[in-house]
This record gives structure tokens, sequence and C-alpha cells, in this order.
């Protein structure tokens, strides 16, 4: 499976550097070393997507 259109949560390790978009349609460039955030608007926890960008 192409690793950039699995989603992933709040907490995960980010696999790969790059920009990622939450469900909320904010962006947030990541690198290997981040885990993913909340989310930026509601501070809630979320799922994330690469970006294709």
């Amino acid at each position: 499976m192409d690793e950039r259109y699995r989603e992933y949560r709040t907490g995960q390790g980010v696999p790969a550097e790059g920009t990622y978009t939450c469900q909320s349609g904010e962006k947030a460039k990541l690198t290997e070393q981040d885990n993913f955030p909340v989310c930026p608007v509601s501070g809630n926890e979320t799922y994330w997507k690469h970006d294709d960008e």
C-alpha cells in the first residue's frame, strides 16, 4: 500500500518528512523525528494524510 494514502492519528510517529493535512484541512510540515500533533484548529486528536503537492 502506498504510504502517502494512509491516515495517521495524533501521537503516531511520522513515517516520512513532508507536508500533511489534518481532517480540518490545516497543513503542517513534519519530519521523521516528529509525532503527529493534535488538530491546529480544534486542539483535539485527529487524522493526518500526506499531502501530494
